[in-house]
């Protein structure tokens, strides 16, 4: 028999006992044998695969093992998550290719894009179950090691032989082992299959998320977390020509596989990879049908963000895939298609796990070949480009400019120094503070997906976010060049500006609050018992180095106050890894602006935030919160569900953090309880349905438009049936940045120096323009879209509208925010937004 014609149904040959697998081999092809001396899943497990919901620390353990019993495998430790459980990559190769693994590695990096042999490897990396709660997939991925490190066939053998297998078992391990103890823990010796069994109801937050409570299936460009940051190191030591995303969807589906909408691909990706994804996908469907299963392609799922798991390796020459299986969620549910059994979705997985290897190979030559193709297509589109790059520059924040520098290193994105200041449309780029990003790179393609405005697409209708600009995100500072700059190709590392050393015996010491960090170390040194002003508005001090301007915002330390014994120590230790430039101050009187006594100067503590989560709150929103406070801030913030409100005192609060939310049904008894904590002094912050809920019950003077007047706004005279879908997509906002307009004086902006600030929005929530004066920090620009697609009438609805409204109530404050300031951890420029609510509230006097 043809080895090619074997490879393509090597995948396709199970035994009838796959629908009901009680042993390891029934899940795999019927035709191999395995090596006795290989420990199999159930051996390490105590049961078979599917009986139970297999936790990570189970597969870590599995994969350990393999890894000491076969010699076709290998493993790295590639990181740690957040709650500190192992990231594990496996390779697969023959035993020959395994002693020269590391040359085979190099050599692959080396000619990437450059050349091609017949006899190169396929690098085929297998990712499961980025979403904790969509378990099939790394369960499915403990046969698949099994298969692969002791199965005996020709067809292994073949694989193994001139081909990589890359493993990543469980892509979310604190998620996925969430997820197992939710449905291990309500599993019946007698199953139940009523969908509202408790087992198939899970609690709050999900195992779809990681430990802050991220999707991490949108971080592989973002780089928030450690599980993302450090597969992409792995993706770019591997470079990989194939790579799987396993996922599940609605109970009620069936199975899916890509390609998918072919119109809402990125603009960047060339056509090939669709082709090629077609024809990987014919192997797929050929398994699927011999084994009888539902399926359907092209019809759902877009391949647009480069920051989720099957389109990222689309950016690089790769083909990525994904998959989605319709979930059991427990161990068995009744769904449209019949009672489906935890076992069957794993099946699923392995089959197209399988046919997947057989489609690579029997397309080896053609995968091969389009990773050359598209590198040289990238060079071809760079020469055609009118831009040659973007400059970069931030003056007052190198914390934050240095972070998003970071996630452009991380994807191999080269950028220098400038050698000469740069004059653009009438702005000036110094050597000091400016980076250059040249579009003549590998990277062009993520590059041009990174620094993008476009605002309308061939197909407008978007599953996720349709912008990804990261100097809008950084509020960074950036211009698009014709003409490349003069650069430092091999930069020297500049001396680093020397920290004034503390003087001791000065009058107070004070640092500014333009620092991304600035939180962080005012929040350690009340934590250490420090006593702590903060300035209302801007002057000019005399300080050891002379005299030194501070903005408002400005932390002040003075020794006027009960300070204790050690705080020179205690600031240098405190400022241990932060490096702000903290200033001696040598007198009380200033220059320009208030002195240090002044009626201006806001004596603050240590604030004790609560913030409000559980069902009916978006578990996203919340974990940004956490997240920030948490990782930036170095805050201890108190979460509790929104179901204890009432049984809840509040007086322990100085501030009280609500995001996106259904509060519809929050009880009268506890408004009241929020209503009068708040007028006896407490700080309520909200953002998107929590402000409008604000609104409703009269703490907040601005209202939004209901849902009928932006239904209004969107003609549908003359629309026929099928323009539902399309009118659907105009009347959502997936994902834009918009521009607004920041009041500087205002409390709220402290820290910032421009007035204009980008925002990022997701939300047909429109806040109207308050009628009293001075309660808006920030609105919206008649013009407001700056990147990603927004229909034109969501566009006016927006324009003008308020972004920011904050006044008092009572002794109390209250503060909206109509967008999501701390969008997936990585919106640097308006997160600091909810630091100054937390600490910058009392300067707030407006009243409402």
């Amino acid at each position: 028999m043809d080895l090619m014609f074997r490879i393509f149904v090597f995948c396709l040959l199970f035994s009838s006992a796959q629908v009901a697998a009680v042993i390891d081999t029934a899940y795999l092809p019927a035709d191999t044998q395995y090596k006795a001396e290989i420990t199999t899943p159930t051996q390490a497990l105590g049961a078979p695969v599917g009986e139970w919901h297999v936790r990570h620390d189970q597969i870590a353990n599995y994969m350990q093992v393999l890894a000491s019993q076969s010699d076709r495998v290998s493993l790295v430790e590639t990181g740690r998550t957040h709650e500190n459980r192992p990231l594990y990559l496996l390779a697969f190769s023959s035993a020959e290719n395994q002693r020269n693994l590391a040359a085979i590695q190099a050599r692959h990096i080396k000619n990437l894009g450059q050349s091609i042999d017949k006899n190169d490897p396929l690098i085929i990396w297998m990712g499961y179950s980025v979403h904790g709660n969509e378990p099939s997939g790394a369960n499915a991925a403990l046969l698949i090691a099994y298969y692969l490190a002791a199965g005996e066939s020709e067809v292994i053998d073949e694989l193994l032989k001139d081909n990589i297998v890359l493993l990543d078992p469980s892509v979310n391990p604190d998620g996925l082992s969430r997820f197992a103890q939710w449905a291990n823990m309500h599993k019946s010796k007698n199953l139940v299959s009523d969908p509202n069994n408790r087992e198939h109801q899970e609690a709050w937050p999900s195992g779809r998320t990681n430990h802050y409570w991220f999707d991490l299936n949108r971080d592989w460009l973002l780089l928030t977390h450690p599980e993302s940051r450090a597969r992409i190191n792995q993706f770019h030591q591997w470079r990989p020509h194939v790579l799987t995303d396993f996922h599940e969807m609605g109970t009620n589906s069936t199975y899916f596989f890509q390609p998918g909408i072919s119109s809402r691909k990125n603009p960047w990706t060339p056509l090939k990879n669709v082709e090629l994804t077609t024809a990987l996908g014919d192997f797929h469907a050929a398994a699927l049908d011999k084994t009888k299963q539902l399926y359907f392609t092209q019809e759902s799922f877009d391949d647009f963000y480069y920051g989720k798991g099957s389109t990222y390796p689309d950016a690089h020459g790769s083909i990525g895939i994904l998959f989605e299986q319709a979930s059991s969620r427990g161990h068995l549910q009744d769904s449209d298609h019949g009672t489906l059994k935890f076992s069957d979705t794993i099946q699923n997985q392995i089959t197209t796990s399988l046919s997947t290897f057989a489609g690579a190979l029997a397309n080896k030559q053609a995968i091969l070949d389009y990773q050359l193709e598209f590198a040289e297509q990238t060079k071809s589109l760079v020469k055609k480009d009118d831009l040659a790059g973007y400059i970069l520059n931030e003056k007052f924040d190198q914390y934050r400019f240095s972070k998003m520098l970071e996630i452009l290193s991380a994807h191999q994105i080269q950028y220098f120094p400038l050698s000469k200041d740069v004059k653009v449309e009438g702005q000036t780029f110094d050597t000091t503070n400016s980076m250059f990003v040249p579009l003549d790179q590998p990277q062009y393609r993520l590059i041009k997906s990174l620094f993008s405005t476009r605002k309308s697409f061939d197909d407008n209708t978007f599953y996720d976010v349709s912008n990804w600009n990261l100097p809008l995100a950084f509020n960074i500072q950036y211009q698009a060049v014709e003409r490349h700059p003069k650069i430092d190709k091999q930069p020297t590392k500049k001396s680093t500006s020397v920290n004034p050393k503390l003087l001791p015996g000065a009058y107070a010491y004070a640092f500014s609050w333009e620092n991304y960090q600035a939180p962080k170390l005012l929040l350690r040194l009340l934590a250490n018992k420090v006593k702590v002003k903060l300035a209302g508005d801007a002057f000019f001090a005399q300080t050891s180095q002379g005299g030194t301007s501070f903005s408002a915002g400005s932390v002040i330390v003075p020794i006027a106050l009960e300070q204790p014994d050690n705080l020179l120590d205690i600031i240098d230790a405190q400022n241990m890894g932060l490096d702000i430039a903290i200033h001696s101050v040598t007198s009380g009187l200033t220059r320009q602006g208030i002195d240090l006594g002044s009626r201006k100067m806001l004596n603050i503590t240590q604030p004790k935030v609560l913030l409000v989560g559980g069902r009916g709150t978006s578990q996203y929103e919340v974990g940004e919160v956490w997240h920030y406070l948490d990782q930036h801030v170095d805050m201890p913030v108190s979460i509790t569900d929104l179901e204890l409100l009432s049984k809840l005192s509040l007086d322990n609060y100085t501030h009280m953090i609500w995001v996106e939310g259904r509060y519809k049904e929050v009880s009268d008894k506890t408004v009241k309880k929020i209503g009068d904590w708040l007028n006896n002094g407490g700080i309520l912050i909200g953002q998107k349905t929590a402000a409008n809920w604000f609104s409703n019950k009269n703490w907040l003077k601005a209202s939004f438009k209901s849902d009928s007047e932006v239904k209004l706004a969107f003609e549908t005279t003359g629309m026929t049936y099928k323009d539902q879908e399309a009118l659907r997509a105009k009347q959502r906002i997936a994902g834009a940045v918009f521009e607004t307009q920041l009041d500087l004086s205002h409390p709220l902006a402290f820290g910032y120096t421009s007035t204009t600030l980008p925002m990022f929005r997701n939300s047909a929530l429109v806040m109207r323009q308050p009628d009293k004066p001075f309660i808006t920090a920030a609105s919206y620009v008649k013009s407001p879209l700056m990147g990603g697609y927004t229909a034109d009438e969501f566009q006016q609805l927006i324009s003008g509208s308020a972004a920011i409204v904050s006044h008092n109530v009572g002794k109390g404050k209250v503060i909206g925010f109509a967008s999501n300031v701390n969008f997936r951890g990585v919106w640097y420029g308006t997160s600091r937004l909810m630091s100054n609510a937390i600490f910058m509230a009392g300067f707030i006097n407006a009243p409402g």
